[in-house]
Formats: structure tokens, C-alpha cells, sequence
């Protein structure tokens, strides 16, 4: 099999499901231990990663000739996770609908507003409906689109998804995150900022 070379906008869910295997099949073979370590969240690669990808194991199944069979393909869907903030509150137990891939789907947010669904693992983006009447919001979320945080394009997109101005000055908006949440406001990306920011973000 060849070496996948990841592309921007694409997770370890989405690439598994365009080569019919399930994630944890690639991410777990052994050539991928190196990756594995520096990544740690197979949903969160770097474009220019190189995966190895195994080939796909045979399984023969016995059934009796001149008869029809059915076989469920099995699959593994990949996991939504997002928190709705306003003002930095959560959107708790609201109503919500999710559009993926033209299919909706209805639920209400948790006591931290967080929408928690399964969807499909080639999804690239969907959109999300909260509240109820004219209190309603629309929300356009890309999956697969999230850099790795060691990385200044990680940093900078969770930054933006947090409501902080990244694109007008980088630093500044580092500095903001660093004195909203009591850290040392140096204007520089350090361990405690990203940690921090990896809890704010979630991912």
C-alpha cells in the first residue's frame, strides 16, 4: 500500500474512509508509531504528514451456495465535538440541528454547551442551527481543518475560533488569550499557553 501524504482540511477518520479500512487499523500499525507520538490526536494532522497505509486483510465468511447472504459492512463514524459560547457562556440545553452531508439531525446541548454527535467520517462540513424562534444562530463549521497546536497555523485557528483577531496582529491576539486567562502576557506562544488553549479549545 502507499504513503498517504495528508492534505489540508483532511483527518485520519476521513482519509481511512477513502481507503475502505478504520482509523485505528492505519494509526496503529507499527510504521506509524513515530507520527503517533508527535501528533497524538489522529484527528488533528498536518498537511504534508505522510501516513502509511496497510493493505486490507481478507476475511472469508462460510454460507451455504445457491442461497442469498447478507453482509453489513461495518463502519466506524467519526465523533463531532463542539462547545457553543456566547460572551464566553455556554448555549446550555438548547435546541439544536445539525446538517451533514444533506442529512439533519436534532438535539439539544448539554450543561456545558457542547453538541456531541457521530457523522460521517468523509464529512468535510455542515451546519449548525441553535435556538428556538427569532433567538436562532447559524454556524458553518469545516471538519479536518484544525492544525496541530505546536504548530503557529494551529495556534492562530484556534485563536480565531475563540473570537480573538488573529488575522490583524498575531501577537497582540497571543497577548489577549494570555491576559484573559491570568498567564503572563508576553505576546509569545509558551507551554502554559498552549495547554491553556488546548482546554479552552477543546482539541
Amino acid at each position: 500500500m502507499p504513503e498517504h501524504t495528508v492534505q489540508q482540511g483532511e483527518c485520519l477518520s476521513s482519509i481511512a474512509d477513502s481507503y475502505g479500512l478504520f482509523w485505528e487499523t492505519i494509526w496503529n500499525d507499527s510504521r506509524n508509531a513515530q507520527l503517533k507520538q508527535q501528533r497524538q490526536d489522529p484527528n488533528v494532522l498536518y498537511a504534508g504528514d505522510s501516513l502509511f497505509v496497510p493493505d486490507k486483510r481478507v476475511k472469508q465468511e462460510s454460507g451455504a451456495t445457491e442461497q442469498r447472504h447478507r453482509f453489513r459492512k461495518k463502519g466506524t463514524p467519526a465523533k463531532l465535538r463542539v462547545q457553543i459560547l456566547v460572551d464566553d457562556q455556554p448555549r446550555a440545553n438548547e435546541p439544536y440541528r445539525l446538517r451533514v452531508d444533506g442529512r439533519w439531525f436534532e438535539g439539544t446541548t448539554d450543561g456545558q454547551g457542547f453538541i456531541k454527535r457521530s457523522i460521517p467520517p468523509g464529512a468535510e462540513e455542515g451546519l449548525i442551527c441553535i435556538g428556538e424562534g427569532d433567538q436562532q444562530d447559524a454556524y458553518k463549521v469545516r471538519f479536518g481543518t484544525v492544525d496541530p497546536i505546536d504548530t503557529d497555523e494551529g495556534v492562530a485557528g484556534r485563536l480565531r475560533d475563540l473570537g480573538f483577531c488573529v488575522d490583524e496582529d498575531y501577537e497582540a491576539a497571543v497577548k489577549a488569550f494570555q491576559e484573559k486567562e491570568e498567564l503572563e502576557p508576553t505576546g509569545t506562544v509558551d507551554d502554559a499557553t498552549r495547554g491553556r488553549l488546548r482546554e479552552r479549545f477543546g482539541q
